[in-house]
């Protein structure tokens, strides 16, 4: 099984981008999908997961009303919608898959994907 996050870019503060997370090998529906996400210097967080089931989702305190997560099981893939981007929201954002739950705690993902960079310049 393998994740690869796209949709990663170079944006202006208050600017919008959709990151996805693809599954291969195996299908998403199986697992409970996270988002975390690394700043240069900085430790690997938690953003955002959605439970497999799709019906419950969680977010840090820094991105709830601002980012949304969702799943299209048909399409075997996990959305990350970001708006209202800001600079502090720059990193490598990273998917993870794993158990059933909208996990915060990243070694509760057995599966992680590489990266996708955003830039949010002021």
């Amino acid at each position: 099984v393998q994740l690869q996050a796209s949709g990663g870019g170079s944006v202006q503060a208050g600017d919008s981008l959709r990151l996805s997370c693809e599954t291969s090998g195996h299908t998403s529906t199986n697992y409970a999908i996270g988002w975390f996400r690394q700043a240069p210097g900085k430790e690997r967080e938690f953003v955002a997961g959605i439970a497999r089931s799709g019906y419950s989702t969680k977010y840090a305190p820094a991105v709830k009303g601002r980012f949304t997560i969702s799943r299209d099981n048909m399409q075997d893939t996990v959305f990350l919608q970001m708006n209202s981007l800001r600079p502090e929201d720059t990193a490598v954002y990273y998917c993870a898959g794993g158990g059933s739950y909208a996990y915060t705690e990243p070694s509760l993902y057995s599966i992680w994907g590489r990266g996708t960079l955003v830039t949010v310049s002021s």
